[in-house]
């Protein structure tokens, strides 16, 4: 029954398409008609197949994507989405970060950050059954339990296959699960990037705005094996050579062209329900975006700009300036938006529409009241959750939980070990305890614990944890100058700055793990059990949502069907594909936004003071207008950034902006302010995607960069 009402649905759909919409590839050829009145020139199908033109060339960095833009493995990306990279090879002496880096040969390309991958999607198959086929009777986390290693055993006859990652994805709440195979390149190097002040020119002030100048596009090189496999990094290496790659068109798009993006969006939460949306917006938001910018003057005031922790923890600067803004625009506009009233609505006709038919009431009748019920079971500790959530943030405490986490999992056969600890997982694992060196700086670590701890101290006893409370002498009232003075001891003794240290953990026992003298690794011991009862908390309720909202969504689907709406699953780190046209849109009354910003609107930003500190020579090149060969006229200038309709979200930047005849016509790298919100609620008139012009980026790279180099090895559209 729920295939057939999910293929009912989608088909139904088609009649009534807007650009709204994160489609699943296979979903593209039954639009074939609508695509091509859009401007879609290729064939719809040739979409559909992931081995094949333009889709294998469309790839994923775990976080972003990218795109194959030559026979040569060479990969562009957003600015943003390499910054981690570049900052990892930066020092105060060669700031790569604030001066840019070319490689004018193979030999000068540099190792990505450790853990960098390149992977391409090559199969996606529908594993719904295979999930589900033992667990009709379980529930709770017995059920979770279930579900999980069912995945796990399809993700390793996957894996079989030498230098694939597999991994099983949940569809419409787990209405359906899908398992994708991706080849997983493990030798990613940093080839280009330009200076800061063009790659983040704007900074965090144009950060979600429109007009933007901003050139956020970077690229890497996967290399592989001799043999052509994946392979660890090694100069012996070579240039993967993919089966297709982008053209980059210079030709560019216009007003009302159409465009496509094709990348791996994160999250929407389009089908939540209104309990979810207002805890979201008035508990949530509000509480993530104050503890984000506290942590954000913490790390300015502890790490001053230009020395060497700064630099460390300059990417973590942008991830968390960038969500604090999102959340800002996020309940701003959520107060302004009758979006909780219009979802309450709309569960109260689902219901009307339930009632009305027997059946229908028999089988989904109670499945919203079920599914509020564990929702608000799983806020009653939202605030406390919060606070230790943001503990991710810091190093050394969470690295010494993981570590005795690790020996804890080694303990029980491969497959009974917990996803992100088993055999298939210790290369990522690795990785991580390498990275630390270039993104830990015990001072700025120790100022964020501190205040984490505060925070937590503050809690109603009731929502402390004794083993966290016994450890740090946490009482009713909290002694700040006994708790500073424990955690100063505590870094200053510790042996898990050490990158060697470290790794060696990896490889020792509980029993050692107890036995050591390691402030960092005593708290963790002290943690362990309580920890690890929370995690089977959340294995128990989740297992529980897992049962109901499947239910819930079943019954959105047929509902929505029932009026002929379009249904598409929300974003969950997939391939996907959305598409639109160029177009402005108005923020407000009386204004209009034009698609197109120029060269000339860098120069009038421009202050000489960071962000708006544009190179020297880029702005005299505006000024003696030499545009060259990406001058457009209808603009008198270089086009820089454009608008579309385009239905994208956090996980797309890089995406490949793609015209009718798959050519890269520009980097998806943003949306507009206003249209945050469209992670819950899309809006036609003011859900706008921004994107760097492929017409800017290979004018920096020729006029500015002199990257001749990469020019000549990507095959450029006039």
């Amino acid at each position: 029954m729920r295939k057939l009402i999910l293929a009912g649905t989608m088909i139904a759909s088609f009649a009534a398409l807007a650009d709204e919409g994160m489609w699943q590839p296979d979903q593209l050829p039954a639009m074939a008609q609508q695509l091509k009145a859009k401007g879609l020139e290729i064939d719809p199908k040739s979409i559909s197949k992931l081995t094949e033109f333009p889709m294998n060339a469309v790839i994923s960095l775990g976080g972003c994507t990218a795109s194959f833009v030559s026979p040569k493995g060479l990969v562009v990306t957003n600015h943003h989405c390499a910054y981690g990279s570049v900052q990892y090879n930066s020092t105060p002496e060669n700031n790569l970060l604030q001066n840019g880096f070319l490689a004018h040969s193979l030999k000068e390309e540099l190792p990505a950050a450790p853990g960098s991958r390149v992977y391409v999607t090559e199969a996606v198959t529908n594993v719904t059954d295979k999930v589900n086929q033992h667990t009709a009777k379980l529930t709770g986390a017995d059920f979770y339990t279930a579900v999980e290693m069912a995945e796990k055993s399809l993700v390793a006859d996957c894996e079989q296959a030498a230098g694939y990652r597999c991994q099983v994805y949940s569809f419409h709440g787990g209405l359906e699960y899908y398992l994708v195979k991706q080849l997983e390149i493990r030798d990613v190097r940093l080839v280009y990037n330009p200076a800061l002040s063009v790659g983040k020119y704007g900074g965090d002030v144009d950060n979600w705005m429109w007009p933007r100048h901003t050139g956020d596009f970077s690229f890497y090189r996967a290399y592989v094996g001799k043999d052509g496999k994946p392979a660890d990094y090694s100069q012996d290496n070579v240039p993967y050579q993919p089966k297709s790659f982008l053209k980059v068109s210079a030709k560019g798009v216009a007003e009302g062209d159409f465009v496509m993006v094709a990348g791996y969006p994160g999250r929407t939460n389009r089908y939540r329900t209104a309990e979810e949306v207002q805890n979201q917006f008035e508990h949530y938001y509000p509480a993530a975006k104050e503890l984000r910018e506290t942590l954000i003057n913490i790390i300015r005031d502890t790490a001053p700009e230009g020395s060497e922790a700064r630099i460390k923890y300059e990417s973590m600067l942008a991830g968390l300036a960038n969500y604090a803004k999102n959340f800002t625009s996020m309940i701003e506009f959520y107060g302004k938006s009758s979006m909780l009233s219009d979802k309450k609505a709309q569960e109260q006709q689902l219901n009307q529409w339930l009632a009305a038919d027997k059946q229908r009431e028999q089988q989904y009748g109670k499945v919203l009241h079920q599914l509020d019920t564990l929702v608000q079971q799983g806020q009653q500790h939202q605030q406390r959750d919060l606070i230790l959530g943001y503990l991710g943030y810091t190093t050394m405490m969470p690295t010494a939980e993981r570590l005795l986490r690790l020996a804890h999992e080694k303990q029980l056969p491969d497959m009974q070990r917990e996803p992100g600890f088993q055999q298939r997982d210790m290369n990522r694992f690795t990785s991580g305890l390498e990275r630390i060196d270039r993104r830990y700086a015990a001072s700025v670590d120790k100022a964020m614990i501190l205040e984490l701890l505060k925070r937590y101290a503050a809690l109603p006893k009731t929502e402390r944890l004794p083993a966290l409370d016994q450890f740090f002498g946490i009482k009713d009232k909290l002694n700040l100058q006994q708790l500073q003075q424990q955690l100063d001891k505590m870094y200053a003794a510790t042996t898990l700055a050490d990158k060697s240290v470290r790794l060696g953990w990896m490889d020792k026992s509980v029993a050692e793990f107890e036995q050591s003298k390691d402030p960092m690794i005593r708290f963790a011991v002290a943690m362990y059990d309580t920890n690890k009862q929370l995690r089977d908390a959340e294995k128990q309720l989740d297992g529980e949502l897992m049962k109901v909202r499947p239910q819930y969504m079943a019954a959105i689907i047929a509902y929505y069907h029932s009026l002929g709406k379009p249904v598409y699953a929300d974003a969950n780190s997939s391939l996907r594909v959305t598409y639109g046209n160029v177009k402005g849109y108005s923020p407000k009354d009386g204004l209009y936004a034009v698609p197109f910003t120029r060269l000339q609107g860098i120069a009038q930003k421009d202050t000489g003071v960071e962000p708006f500190d544009a190179p020297k020579a880029e702005l005299k090149l505006i000024k003696d207008k030499a545009y060259g060969d990406y001058y457009v006229k209808a603009l008198d200038s270089v086009p820089v950034n454009f608008l579309s309709t385009v239905d994208t979200t956090g996980g797309n930047s890089g995406s490949p902006t793609l015209n009718g005849r798959a050519e890269l016509v520009g980097l998806l790298f943003d949306g507009v302010y206003e249209s945050i919100i469209g992670d819950w609620n899309y809006d036609d008139d003011i859900n706008r995607s921004i994107h760097v012009d492929s017409r800017y980026m290979l004018w920096v790279m020729k006029y500015l960069d002199h990257a001749d180099n990469l020019l000549d090895e990507m095959v450029i559209t006039h």
